[in-house]
């Protein structure tokens, strides 16, 4: 049990820098206007969100393990169901970053640095949240 739970925690720690990163990129993206420094950009946002979606399978896959090692877990409160629902809204902005992603490849990202910088904060509000639920388990 305490290795899935190691493992669960390394993808997601690793998840969460490309979650922090990414969009930080794009902050610098936006003042971007050799076309060399674009294509550079382009390459580092598609690799960091590979990495990111490789951490991101591993923490859904280890959690879904832990899940199954344990399926006391559900009955434990209130707690889990909401930070599973935060896991699924966190991998739908993973999704939505992807398609901000494409969006500046195809120089049509409309966005302003300002707007990158504020969500840059989702991730962690969500993660401050998630890691409340599971250390002081509220419910």
């Amino acid at each position: 049990m305490l290795w899935l739970k190691s493992f669960h925690v390394i993808f997601m720690v690793s998840w969460f820098a490309a979650l922090f990163y990414l969009p930080r990129l794009f902050v610098y993206h936006c003042e971007v206007t050799a076309e060399a420094e674009h294509a550079r950009f382009c390459v580092m946002e598609r690799k960091l969100y590979g990495i990111g979606l490789i951490a991101m399978i591993g923490t859904w896959v280890f959690a879904i393990a832990l899940l199954v090692a344990n399926p006391g877990y559900f009955q434990s409160g209130g707690w889990l169901h909401l930070k599973i629902l935060l896991a699924v809204i966190l991998s739908g902005y993973y999704g939505w970053l992807k398609g901000l992603m494409r969006k500046f490849a195809a120089r049509q990202n409309t966005k302003s640095h300002t707007f990158y910088r504020l969500i840059n904060e989702v991730p962690a509000l969500l993660l401050v949240a998630m890691v409340i639920l599971v250390i002081v388990k509220p419910f």
